[in-house]
């Protein structure tokens, strides 16, 4: 009686799962029936084998097809055990079970009885495994597959996509299935019809099957593709705009990085740092040197790079300041040439204990790839995370300037210097703290620029000529200038180059800043107090 007892309950769970459990072998030997006779039957029979195998509804079905595609699917001939082949090499490969995905370690290839595929069913499968990708419940995995369908719709596919188009609940995944069947249905009948659906998508398959088109004998259908490719045409232009407008706005986000700083030194001291690009170069030599010493972490080395990058840069903006120009204020012309000394001086530097060769920083995963707008349009996050940097900066650079102490006694330099000496302003303390301030923040530009280009030695000589170009457009001294005068410039520069060329177009930005300095000598926003007077 106590045994019977204490069987009640194990025989109350078994009573409970034996539907499961019956349900379960039940499916497992269909499963094992649909791999059997995929194994066995002929080339001919294997394609309605397949046909069954995919629309079994069985989770593992695309498993199963990708593995017979690729030639590794088959069994153990002792056991007759079905198994998929993860990796092949050697004498002894490692499988894994065909039904229950359990690794089985190493096997001989001598044992394992592969199951063969021909090119022709080879070719049938990719149509079959992106019907079963079509029916994924994922939203995204059928629009994947959707796309990855324009211009590979073969006849068997081009009669099923029809129901699959009605059945489809999402309009994405519909337009996309509706655009692949209209690229078949022109390519290989020549449709007239479905030309109007193709007319105005960015698709490069669909662009082929229209240029096809328009080299057709039927006088309709080249009319019809002759229409539909001028509305792309536009289209491709506008997004080819975009696509240099982005550009540009980079590139001039990096201009304003380069230059705010040296704005800030500008307009408080007068002084032409010619050392500024160099400061750049160390900012971006630091990132560099932070993944050496985080190897295999390079998202992390790039976010400690910022504050360390800054840090470095001021040191040295610092350093060049006490040591060279404090001796030399109110003489521009010997500032001019002291700083370009120590320019040569810190590239030399950088070759002798780096190397004369550029170095390659490596770019996180969350900033590589690109942000896909459109078919025609992507933009890289790279540059998208370097305009980031450059407004969080721009932003943290006003903050300081309007809502510290440091701000206000900057201003008071700026504007009027023996005044504010007068009123107790330690204008010496002032430069100090500006001049790390402002090669601060073009270490700053240079830990952006490593993830756009290669950091070498004349890394900094490529943006001064720039900067200075930047702070005098946009009025000394001046942020809001600045940054005006950055993008405007980058954006300008950009969308001269794909006709003049890329060292035209920098002569052309010049001529047209000359112009521009010819009616207002003091840039878009002019120096306000008495020391703009003078």
């Amino acid at each position: 009686m106590g045994i019977i007892r204490s069987l009640s309950p194990l025989l109350v769970v078994c009573f409970l799962l034996w539907p499961a459990l019956t349900q379960a072998q039940v499916e497992d030997t269909e499963a094992q029936q649909l791999l059997t006779a995929l194994a066995e039957s002929s080339f001919k029979e294997k394609k309605d084998v397949v046909n069954r195998i995919a629309g079994s509804g069985d989770e593992r079905a695309r498993g199963w097809l990708e593995a017979f595609a690729s030639n590794k699917l088959g069994r153990i001939e002792s056991s007759g055990q079905f198994i998929i082949v993860l990796e092949n090499r050697g004498r002894d490969w490692t499988v894994e079970s065909a039904l229950t995905r359990e690794n089985l370690g190493e096997v001989s290839r001598r044992d394992i009885d592969t199951i063969r595929v021909n090119n022709a069913l080879r070719n049938e499968l990719e149509g079959i495994l992106s019907v079963i990708d079509l029916k994924s419940p994922d939203e995204d995995n059928r629009l994947s597959a959707a796309r990855a369908l324009k211009g590979s719709v073969d006849d068997t596919l081009a009669e099923r996509l029809p129901e699959l188009i009605d059945a489809e609940e999402s309009e994405s995944v519909q337009a996309a299935l509706t655009e692949a069947l209209a690229i078949y249905r022109v390519e290989e009948q020549g449709d007239v019809a479905a030309v109007a659906t193709l007319s105005g998508s960015l698709n490069s398959e669909a662009r082929a099957a229209l240029q096809q088109a328009m080299r057709s004998d039927d006088p309709q259908l080249v009319s019809a593709a002759q229409t539909a490719m001028k509305s792309i045409e536009q289209k491709l232009k506008l997004n080819r705009a975009a696509e240099t407008l982005y550009f540009g706005l980079s590139l001039g986000s990096v201009l304003v990085l380069a230059a705010i700083g040296l704005a800030i030194t500008f307009g408080v001291m007068g002084v032409i740092n010619m050392a500024h690009g160099e400061l750049i170069m160390l900012g971006a030599y630091t990132t560099w040197g932070m993944q050496q010493l985080l190897p295999g972490q390079p998202g992390l080395a790039l976010v400690l790079s910022i504050p360390a990058g800054f840090l470095v840069a001021a040191l040295a903006g610092i350093a060049i300041e006490r040591s060279v120009i404090q001796h030399l204020k109110g003489r521009p012309l010997e500032t001019l040439l002291a700083t370009f000394g120590v320019s040569l001086i810190l590239q030399q530097l950088v070759r002798t204990v780096i190397s004369p060769l550029n170095r390659t920083v490596i770019t996180p995963d969350w900033m590589s790839g690109s942000v896909m707008i459109n078919e025609a349009l992507s933009l890289t996050l790279n540059r998208m995370y370097v305009i980031g940097f450059a407004l969080v900066v721009f932003a943290g650079l006003m903050l300081i300037m309007r809502k510290t102490r440091l701000g206000l006694e900057v201003r008071a330099v700026t504007q009027n210097r023996a005044m504010a000496r007068s009123m107790g302003i330690k204008a010496t303390k002032v430069d100090i703290l500006t001049f790390g301030l402002g090669s601060g923040v073009a270490g700053l530009a240079g830990v952006a620029l490593s993830q756009i280009t290669n950091v070498g030695p004349n890394l900094g000589q490529s943006y001064i000529i720039d900067s200075f170009m930047v702070v005098v457009f946009g009025g000394v001294g001046n942020l809001w200038g600045t940054l005006l005068a950055g993008l405007s410039l980058g954006t300008i520069n950009q969308l001269l180059e794909p006709w003049a060329g890329a060292v035209l177009a920098k002569i052309l930005v010049l001529v047209l800043i000359i112009l521009f300095i010819q009616k207002r000598p003091k840039g878009l926003f002019p120096q306000k107090g008495r020391a703009a007077e003078g």
